[in-house]
């Protein structure tokens, strides 16, 4: 299950609902253990590819490419840049702020109409107000940070 929170904006004086992550990240070594329990390929192995993929896709993205992943979606660098107001003044080095990775979820498009999906969205989420079930002390919900394993 995931959870909420209600968010007012001041500005726009609207409550929002907001997609809150509770507990720890899930580390590389539960991703590795899971994908080992999918799979013919040790923990070991699993965690060996993650640990060069983050350097093959960075030297990619350094080349000017974006890396797709079938599947989960398409990494490609952007900056973070100040602007200013004359043509004159552009200066690359002065003007960056900082170099960022953007992810792109891949999407599925239905062969009917129909809304488009996220591949890494699960179907039937299940949301519940995490205000709530964090002051219900009935609750089987904890924040132990363990990240479960949801496979």
């Amino acid at each position: 299950m995931a959870f909420y929170k209600k968010f007012y904006n001041e500005k726009t004086k609207v409550y929002y609902p907001r997609a809150v992550t509770v507990g720890s990240a899930v580390s590389t070594d539960q991703i590795a253990e899971a994908l080992s329990n999918r799979s013919t390929v040790t923990k070991t192995d699993v965690k060996a590819v993650l640990a060069e993929m983050a350097d093959v896709m960075s030297q990619y993205m350094a080349q000017g490419k974006s890396v797709k992943l079938d599947g989960l979606g398409s990494f490609r660098l952007g900056l973070n840049t100040k602007g200013v107001s004359n043509e004159e003044d552009f200066n690359f080095q002065s003007q960056l702020q900082h170099v960022k990775v953007n992810f792109t979820p891949e999407t599925t498009y239905p062969t009917s109409p129909g809304a488009a999906t996220r591949n890494m969205v699960s179907k039937g989420i299940e949301w519940i107000e995490y205000d709530k079930i964090k002051s219900d002390p009935s609750s089987e919900e904890s924040d132990d940070g363990d990240g479960g394993s949801p496979l």
